[in-house]
């Protein structure tokens, strides 16, 4: 059964699932689909065409789905497409997509998304990422499994953060940010790997020892970036972990952050 406050408004294409709820003065418009116990705060804006998957819940003030500002927009139905157990804090805003690219802006599975943060048109957001206080992403940024940028973390458009990548306070990306790799300052540099992050994902010692390894080859011994991955290839080879730290930066394609 749901829990629809009766100040809210649903639009009556809306399909709304078991068990969602939704709080005073919210908008569901059109098209908008959500999945089974989400709930929805007050003052909430959803815009469709925009899928909501089980069991998230969106805090007040954000505006989920809304057409993006980007110039090349001209109304086209482009979605969003958010996964399962997922968390929006205050004043989140997410756009939908653009024909140009994607024309679809996805965000993945349990993520945690908090206030103020945005997620620009085209964006690709994985699973198990945290997007603190008031981090802008641009359009077409693609952010990986288990990435944290920090708060106030700016990312310029068309840059892929790699999964397990760190961002700390106030970071301005505007290259690729390889898996692993922990990213400080403005403009960003690169000054370690997420060490801690892993181990707190029960990485082996063992991975962590050879990831430090393939850290300094590619940042510690002044090769070329072709050089440091001809050294990483025989290592990729034995070790997962080495092989999407390389194919993060081979698959680069605004050069990464160094």
């Amino acid at each position: 059964m749901n829990s629809i406050d009766p100040r809210a408004i649903i639009d009556p294409s809306a399909k709304l699932a078991e068990g969602v709820e939704v709080g005073p003065w919210s908008i569901v418009g059109p098209d908008v689909e959500i999945g089974e116990g989400t709930v929805i705060g007050p003052h909430v804006v959803l815009k469709g065409p925009t899928r909501i998957g089980k069991h998230n819940r969106i805090f007040q003030f954000s505006s989920i789905g809304e057409d993006t500002p980007d110039l090349k927009y001209k109304g086209e139905p482009t979605r969003l497409v958010i996964g399962d157990h997922n968390v929006f804090r205050e004043g989140v805003t997410i756009h939908r997509g653009t024909v140009q690219d994607r024309a679809e802006t996805t965000v993945g599975d349990h993520n945690l998304i908090m206030a103020y943060a945005h997620i620009g048109h085209d964006s690709v957001i994985g699973n198990h990422c945290i997007l603190v206080n008031n981090t802008a992403l641009a359009g077409h940024v693609h952010v990986g499994d288990w990435a944290i940028l920090s708060g106030y973390t700016l990312v310029h458009q068309y840059c892929h953060i790699g999964a397990h990548a760190f961002s700390g306070m106030g970071t301005a990306i505007g290259k690729d940010v390889p898996a692993f790799v922990t990213v400080f300052g403005s403009p960003a540099e690169a000054r370690s790997m997420n060490f801690e992050g892993m181990r707190r994902r029960g990485f082996s010692d063992e991975v962590i020892h050879v990831l430090r390894r393939c850290y300094k080859i590619v940042y510690r011994q002044g090769l070329t970036v072709e050089d440091a991955l001809k050294e990483l290839a025989e290592m990729a080879e034995k070790h997962p972990e080495v092989d999407l730290f390389r194919q993060s930066i081979v698959n680069s394609a605004r050069g990464i952050t160094r």
